[in-house]
């Protein structure tokens, strides 16, 4: 349920692939959807229970994945509810799946025996998709190769990985396991990582946590739950509290001299007093690449060249070095892997790039992530003019972060928005794109708009397109526009 999902859409090629007949509901059609119904999935758009008749479902043999998107009334999840059906969370599937447990009617879809895998899990409030894809394509040896069902590693990803064009990865050998773990609804408390990434913990979901400081607690938790080791961004507001015998490394950028000296308990020795245990030095950006030397607390892997040359990639690139180096892959495979990393769908995705006119899509969706996307296209075109549209996603964030997003948005020299994508949400009162500034387009007309602007400049233009809604249903619109010009 919610089957056009992101996450969603893993855990139903995961069973597809197992040989189980997985059926979806989601609201509307997406290109996803439609790439799985061309695996064999079958879905319906229709919120009614008539389309569940003639599935034999039997409440005894069939597991219901549900997302939390999927609203309270709607008309089949009250079926499945009425009927008596197992019902489960995403994130409790993911979690059954990935530990390999025997349980219900998941227990025979857990891998072959019921196989115990070794999570590496990436968790944060930014971040969290480009970093675990990154670990998967270097568990992977760089193998783009490596097809859906015959990789190098297993991996459940939050997006569509520009390497492999999934968002799933299986590998009968390999023990690990690559998983996104999201803290919206604590889903990332069913996880039980054997390594995890931290990458940050400005607050988010306050219409679940209510306080950042609540919000903060979550994540404190969810250190708990780790088994080996804790990779967390170095000086960020978070305090783990560790199983005895979970060691604690943190990573980082020398040039971010933020860093804060103080060291965590407990945590591995560093080389160097006051630095990371892992971290990027000797950053190089010239002819719209990004070199780097990664250090490690027994060693150095020196030009380390980014496929995505993105100055946030570059903490992302540490975070997901440091896994694979705990893991045991090898400096020159990770090198390797690396420069040939193509980056994620809807990550900071460079569509146009002309003299005129460059046009990038990002899935940006909080303050502090709009601000890393605007800092980056400032270092890579600082001459240029920028232009942003938004796309502001649930009511509650817009009310919550309303000043953040104000600031940011700000230090645009161009702000278009679009009218909130609400999700799950019900609208709230006086809670509109307008409180935002900038001017509000409807959906139909923002490519004429936007071609407009760029048109009427006397400069070269960037423009950027930010959102978790469906702002990204314009991206193929967009560019074809901005092609022309």
């Amino acid at each position: 349920m919610g089957i056009g999902g992101i996450g969603m859409s893993a855990l139903a090629r995961y069973f597809h692939h197992q040989g189980y007949p997985v059926f979806g509901y989601d609201r509307t059609p997406s290109p996803l959807t439609r790439e799985l119904e061309k695996e064999g999935i079958d879905i319906t758009y229709t919120d009614a229970e008539r389309m569940l008749y003639g599935l034999g479902l039997d409440r005894f043999c069939t597991l219901v994945v549900r997302t939390p998107a999927v609203p309270e009334d709607c008309e089949i999840y009250t079926y499945f509810r009425k009927k008596g059906f197992d019902i489960r969370k995403r994130a409790e599937v993911l979690g059954i799946v990935t530990r390999g447990e025997a349980s219900g009617n998941v227990g025979e879809a857990s891998g072959e025996g019921g196989k115990q895998m070794k999570a590496l899990c990436v968790a944060g409030t930014h971040g969290k998709t480009t970093t675990s894809t990154m670990i998967a394509h270097l568990m992977n040896g760089g193998n783009e190769a490596a097809s859906e069902s015959h990789a190098g590693v297993n991996a459940f990803l939050g997006g569509i990985s520009e390497n492999y064009h999934t968002n799933l990865l299986l590998s009968k050998e390999s023990e690990y396991v690559v998983v996104e773990a999201d803290e919206y609804d604590r889903s990332f408390h069913h996880l039980t990582p054997y390594i995890s990434v931290v990458t940050a913990v400005d607050a988010d979901h306050l219409d679940i946590y209510g306080t950042p400081e609540a919000y903060r607690e979550a994540f404190a938790h969810y250190t708990s739950l780790i088994t080996g080791a804790l990779v967390m961004k170095h000086g960020i507001e978070l305090e783990p509290r560790l199983r005895e015998g979970v060691k604690c490394y943190t990573y980082g950028v020398e040039e971010s001299r933020e860093l804060r000296a103080e060291s965590r308990e407990p945590r591995a020795e560093s080389q160097e007093a006051g630095m990371p245990d892992f971290y990027a030095k000797n950053i190089r950006i010239a002819d719209g690449q990004i070199v780097f030397d990664f250090k490690m607390p027994d060693g150095e892997i020196k030009d380390v060249q980014l496929g995505v040359p993105v100055w946030v990639n570059i903490e992302n690139a540490v975070a997901a070095m440091a896994v694979a180096h705990l893991c045991g892959v090898k400096d020159e495979t990770m090198r390797e892997a690396m420069a040939s990393f193509k980056g994620v769908q809807r990550r900071f995705n460079i569509h146009v790039n002309t003299p005129k006119v460059a046009y990038i899509d990002d899935y940006a969706h909080h303050p502090q992530e709009i601000a890393t996307a605007i800092d980056s296209i400032r270092k890579l075109f600082p001459e240029r003019k920028l232009i942003g549209v938004f796309q502001p996603h649930l009511y509650t964030r817009t009310r919550d972060f309303a000043d953040g997003f104000r600031a940011v948005l700000g230090t645009l020299d161009e702000c278009v928005l679009l009218p909130i994508y609400p999700a799950r949400e019900e609208p709230i009162e006086g809670v509109t794109s307008e409180m935002l500034g900038g001017e509000v387009v409807e959906k139909p007309a923002l490519v004429a708009e936007l071609k407009r602007r760029v048109q009427e400049s006397h400069e070269p233009v960037v423009v950027l397109t930010v959102g978790a809604g469906d702002i990204d249903r314009l991206v193929p619109e967009i560019t074809r526009a901005l092609k022309e010009e």
